[in-house]
């Protein structure tokens, strides 16, 4: 049983790689707007009843992947230098980490020029209606460039950020993908993990 947490700023990749990675392997995808569309049909974005019920929905699903022995893989948008975001996140690995399970990292970076484009795919907009008024999906992709969202050269000094403690807990592989396509980034996450491609029937 294995968690697989893939974080990076928006548009990086992260559901499509995710999807790729499930294709080739035991991993189920629970990516980042799984359960975000379905919330704002009701809820306004940020808001208590929305930020209450995010939260504990994944809370659960991971609760019941790891009870069930799957193999799961998270998606997380993470502002590295946030103590809430540390804290979030680790909560809701535990049920994973509690059961001895291997949890591993893996960070898509990407310059913002490729996240830009990567925005308006079809794929992304099919999956995400949230992110189908493209001018204001752009403008967010650009706001959120204020918040740390990858270690290395984007980060002040990410061993100081809170995100760091967490992820020097367990493996973790930063791949900067922007000359990547989305099959050849889940071929070297698979071959980091050590996980055979084509595994599921």
């Amino acid at each position: 049983m294995r968690l697989l947490v893939m974080f990076g700023p928006p548009a990086v990749g992260k559901m499509t790689v995710g999807r790729e990675i499930a294709q080739r392997s035991s991993f189920r995808l629970f990516h980042n707007h799984a359960l975000i569309e379905p919330l704002l049909d009701v809820f306004q974005y940020g808001t208590p009843p929305f930020t209450r019920l995010l939260g504990e929905w994944r809370t659960r699903v991971v609760e019941e992947a790891a009870g069930a022995g799957l193999d799961l893989l998270l998606t997380y948008v993470w502002g590295l230098e946030l103590q809430s975001d540390a804290e979030e996140l680790a909560r809701y690995i535990s049920p994973y980490v509690e059961q001895g399970a291997e949890v591993a990292f893996v960070e898509l970076a990407a310059d913002l020029d490729t996240r830009l484009q990567r925005n308006r795919t079809e794929p992304r907009l099919a999956e995400k209606r949230s992110k189908r008024d493209v001018e204001w999906s752009d403008r967010n992709v650009r706001e959120m460039e204020r918040f740390v969202m990858n270690t290395g050269p984007a980060a002040d000094d990410a061993r100081e950020l809170p995100g760091a403690c967490l992820l020097a807990r367990h493996r973790h592989l930063r791949l900067d993908t922007t000359a990547l396509s989305a099959a050849e980034t889940a071929e070297r996450v698979l071959a980091w993990l050590g996980t055979p491609a084509d595994t599921r029937g």
